[in-house]
């Protein structure tokens, strides 16, 4: 049975030695060779002195070397810390020291960044490409200097594998521990959860297009779905519409995970309707809000079944579920493509009254309580914010409720999100908190004061606006403005726009009522998740 990360290479390499395994720009590994490359990244590692429960960190554009390295790591205990390429560099660097990853994995691209930062626990740098004369190894250098030979390192189902960082609500951000537990729950008949009769439509023939980046659980979780089941995993390096459309007819994929925004940049490619779709079984969305028409113009275009889900990084991606059952547009059942479908596998949800902390009734609209296997172990080396996410703590099996900041309310099973209890803005698909883009903001100096807000965009669902006030004698451009915040944070954070006010509207404890901010920009548009 697999209970860890290591068992999926190792099992199917046995099952399936010469299928392929990943396929990415036409080059392709089969399942021995992935298993051989992450017995050799192991051995790497356990070479560059990381040792169980060790953090090791992946910088890179989507690449098939991710996986072994991924892999590689799980089969010695470590774990693996994706980065996010759109970072600035002192983001960057803070997510590598505050892992304190000991290996890095880094696109040559990256290696300007690199030179800004001062990593004092990243002793070993690996580069994907040229390394220039930077005196490193490059991948291929450093995995075959390296026998193919198995660790033997028990690994226990409650060990941390994954490490993703989520924006902070104070403007740092925060590693979400995943343990191979929380990693395998999100999967029917992984023998960590009962049966839940919800199929994302994946066995041993699937071919998988990862298409969202790896740093997020849409796209390295997603991809580790199709290998836990033996399938092969094609891997995209960047979200291209055109090459999206291409792939499903050239690979005959058959599963797809996209956001909304990506469902409508496909569709607006010359000669979609052209496209073979007929391998598709199903396609998966959620992260970000969706409009009917987006998603009906998407269901036509492509034929195949839609299932709606909705998730956290916390949860390791998705709690819910609409099948491809309750997509009805037009029909008796039209009502719910408006819900995020029903909970599964072993998911219990709550609707709890932020000021009582009690259970409210179907139809009262209250924060998402989740109760799960997949709900993460915790913040790393952060238990304060652990602790404020887990106010009842865990029980004995390690398992507790987990608040989502999302509000919502239950209607007959079905879960509708009702917005965002904070003010965390979804663009494109990404979390963006105002907090971290505020902070960039106040250390302009000729701002005084400034609040960060969504404001509607066609193109993203929403766009950050920012609404400053400028101090006295002088006078920023809009243009000084943003591009003070890109050198400090990555660029689909920073504002598209500056607004000026003479005074932002506060209550008498200070707080900046952004309701009223938002209203001009929103009026009767439903500012809602789904």
């Amino acid at each position: 049975m697999i209970t860890s990360l290591g068992d999926i290479v190792e099992q199917h390499a046995e099952t399936f030695p010469d299928k392929a395994a990943i396929i990415q720009e036409g080059a392709s590994w089969t399942y021995r060779d992935l298993r051989d490359l992450s017995r050799r990244a192991a051995q790497g590692l356990l070479n560059a002195g990381v040792e169980q429960q060790n953090r090791v960190a992946f910088l890179d554009r989507s690449s098939r070397e991710y996986f072994p390295f991924l892999f590689g790591a799980g089969l010695i205990n470590a774990v693996t810390v994706a980065v996010n390429w759109r970072l600035a560099a002192p983001e960057m660097e803070y997510i590598l020291n505050n892992a304190g990853a000991r290996v890095l994995l880094i696109g040559e691209e990256f290696l300007g960044h690199l030179a800004q930062m001062n990593l004092p626990s990243t002793t070993t740098v690996i580069v994907l490409g040229d390394p220039g004369d930077t005196g490193y190894p490059t991948w291929d250098e450093w995995v075959n200097s390296f026998e193919p030979e198995f660790p033997n390192i028990d690994v226990a189902p409650e060990d941390i594998c994954y490490q993703l960082y989520t924006s902070g609500t104070t403007g740092l951000p925060k590693g979400v521990e995943i343990s191979n537990r929380n990693l395998f729950g999100m999967l029917p008949d992984s023998g960590m959860l009962p049966n839940s009769g919800v199929e994302w439509s994946f066995d041993s023939d699937s071919v998988n297009l990862v298409s969202m980046p790896l740093f997020h659980i849409a796209g390295s979780g997603w991809g580790v779905c199709a290998f836990f089941y033996g399938g092969t995993n094609v891997i995209l390096r960047d979200v291209d519409p055109a090459e999206i459309l291409r792939l499903i007819d050239s690979e005959r994929i058959t599963n797809i995970l996209l956001v909304p925004s990506v469902l409508q940049f496909v569709q607006a490619v010359p000669g979609a309707e052209n496209t073979d779709f007929s391998s598709v079984r199903s396609v998966v969305y959620g992260a970000s809000p969706i409009s009917e028409e987006v998603l009906v113009g998407a269901m036509n275009l492509m034929g195949c079944d839609f299932v709606q889900t909705y998730g956290l990084t916390e949860t390791t991606g998705g709690i819910t579920t609409l099948p491809a059952s309750d997509h009805d547009p037009g029909g008796r059942n039209a009502h719910l493509l408006r819900s995020a479908g029903k909970a599964w596998g072993d998911v219990e949800i709550r609707i709890v009254d932020e000021e009582t902390m009690t259970d409210l009734s179907d139809g009262e609209v209250g924060e998402i309580w989740v109760k799960s296997r997949q709900n993460m172990e915790g913040y790393w080396a952060n238990p304060e914010a652990t602790a404020l996410v887990f106010p009842e703590g865990k029980n004995a099996d390690g398992i507790g409720w987990f608040r989502t900041g999302d509000a919502g309310y239950l209607l007959d099973g079905y879960l509708y999100i009702h917005d965002r209890v904070k003010d965390m803005i979804i663009s494109g698909g990404e979390n963006i908190y105002p907090a971290e883009v505020e902070n960039a903001l106040m250390s302009h100096p000729d701002l005084d004061d400034a609040a960060v807000i969504g404001v509607p965009s066609e193109k993203w669902g929403e766009t950050v606006k920012a609404i400053v006030v400028i101090r006295e004698g002088t006078n920023p451009t809009e243009s000084d403005i943003i591009n003070h915040c890109r050198s400090r944070i990555a660029h689909y954070k920073c504002p598209t726009s500056v607004d000026r006010i003479d005074v932002l509207p506060r209550n008498p404890s200070g707080k900046i009522l952004k309701t009223e901010l938002r209203v001009p920009y929103w009026g009767d548009k439903n500012r809602a998740v789904n």
